[in-house]
């Protein structure tokens, strides 16, 4: 996990790098980012260069270096990590970027825009990346974004904890230095359709929605009050904390007890946030044991060190009301309208992993109580802009198929996508990593395009 460096220690942590002849750093960095180079910069005192070189890459240089799981990518791979003085690259990397925004550094000189013209809807990772990309590609780049604010994801959905608000914005800031024109409060299918943006002379499209629908369970109880999904909830949370929303819009309470089903990055994010609102005790509740968990090792980590309790091996089959919960523990009380309609408790079917790694249900039935249940089971696409549109097909699952020439091009000319609406939910600088190819794809597409048209 990365941490907050002085200048000093940032120098001499960037002069124990060993300048390998075959960096193997920039090979396990999924966008290839200028390792070795950036931290010979500075190495040198030459932080103004480090950005540079790290701005040839990343347009988010600042977030990517305080949560992208260094310790299974660039860092898992350093040389020295095998003798366990492995360089902190995650450190270095939000040191440089921290420097350049304290110090009003920008990564590169405005668009002309005279390239061509391209709309992104949608500004996550993948929209952003993208649009950075492009600008610095010198073609003119409008975003359009559904909420009132733009950054997607990384505003709405990861925990202030784990990344200020105020670094997105000064991120985004950047984007706009680089000619980029943002349009909020525009919601694909809604306000404009893919049709409206050709019409009004944009050479090409890019679809950066991501997964805006959360995954359910479809099991008994699924429509009783008290259960939200993680997503959801960790978009109210940010909504409240900057005075948006009233506390009320947040179905969990101060001493409340919380379940989290699931075990990826989104549920070790809710729970923790459950934590810092005032949870009694937050338990995760997992169908698989904790050698599969999805979720980074330091994510999980600092789950556990929080306080974050886990129930392994646990397949959740109904959700029960106060009703049901008071008839299991045989106590009489009159009852109230929220008897019927609250959850209280979730029964789950013990699970059992055998000898050739197969989970198999043996052992019974429990009843975990709660007030409260938080749903990280997976998000979806929604179907927007598809419905909207002709020619853009999509797999069984409702997520957007793209062709590899002119790469992340869907079934229709013109209209590009990648992310998560692409490949499922994944990690931001895997986002970008995509993401970074579709932009190569959109420069190739219209440089073709205005070609013909000339001839």
């Amino acid at each position: 996990m990365s941490r907050t460096m002085t200048t000093a220690e940032a120098i001499q942590e960037a002069r124990r790098c060993l300048n390998c002849a075959r960096p193997m750093c920039r090979t396990g960095c999924p966008i290839e980012n200028n390792i070795p180079q950036f931290i010979r910069a500075l190495s040198e005192g030459n932080i103004g260069m480090a950005y540079e070189l790290i701005s040839e890459r990343s347009n988010l240089p600042a977030i990517c270096g305080r949560i992208c799981p260094h310790e299974r990518q660039c860092e898992s791979h350093c040389i020295l990590t095998n003798k366990k003085c492995g360089i902190e690259i995650g450190s270095l990397e939000m040191f440089i970027a921290d420097f350049a925004h304290d110090n009003d550094l920008k990564p590169a000189h405005p668009s002309s825009g005279k390239r061509g013209k391209v709309a992104v809807i949608g500004s996550g990772p993948a929209g952003l990346t993208v649009a950075g990309d492009l600008a610095k590609m010198d073609f003119s780049v409008t975003v359009f974004e559904a909420q009132g604010e733009p950054g997607g994801v990384l505003l709405f959905g990861i925990p202030e904890f784990r990344l200020q608000k105020a670094i997105v914005r000064k991120e985004i800031t950047n984007l706009l230095h680089l000619g980029v024109e943002i349009k909020t409060n525009q919601l694909a299918g809604v306000d404009f359709t893919v049709d409206d943006l050709f019409a009004a002379g944009f050479d090409a499209i890019f679809m950066g929605t991501g997964t805006a629908l959360p995954r359910i369970l479809d099991i008994p109880g699924k429509e009783f009050s008290g259960i939200q999904p993680a997503t959801y909830f960790l978009r109210m949370v940010v909504l409240t904390d900057s005075g948006n929303l009233d506390e009320s819009e947040i179905l969990m309470h101060a001493g409340d007890n919380v379940l989290v089903i699931g075990a990826g990055n989104v549920a070790m994010d809710a729970a923790r946030t459950a934590i810092r609102r005032g949870a009694s005790n937050v338990t995760i509740v997992y169908r698989k044991t904790e050698a599969e968990i999805s979720a980074f090792p330091s994510e999980y980590t600092a789950a556990v060190e929080e306080g974050v309790q886990f129930k392994y091996l646990k397949q959740p089959i109904a959700y029960l009301n106060k009703k049901q919960m008071r008839a299991l523990n045989n106590i009489r009380k009159q009852p109230d309208n929220a008897d019927e309609t609250t959850v209280a408790g979730l029964l789950v079917q013990n699970v059992t992993k055998v000898a050739d790694g197969q989970f198999i249900e043996e052992g019974g039935q429990e009843v975990i109580p709660c007030d409260c249940v938080i749903l990280a089971v997976g998000q979806k696409p929604a179907a927007r802009i598809v419905s909207t549109t002709k020619g853009i097909k999509v797999d069984d699952r409702g997520f957007v198929i793209t062709r590899d020439r002119p790469y992340g091009m869907t079934t229709r000319a013109g209209v590009f996508s990648s992310g998560d609406v692409v490949h499922g939910p994944a990690t931001v600088v895997l986002a970008m990593k995509e993401s970074k190819k579709v932009a190569s794809g959109i420069a190739q597409y219209i440089d073709a395009k205005k070609l013909l048209e000339s001839c």
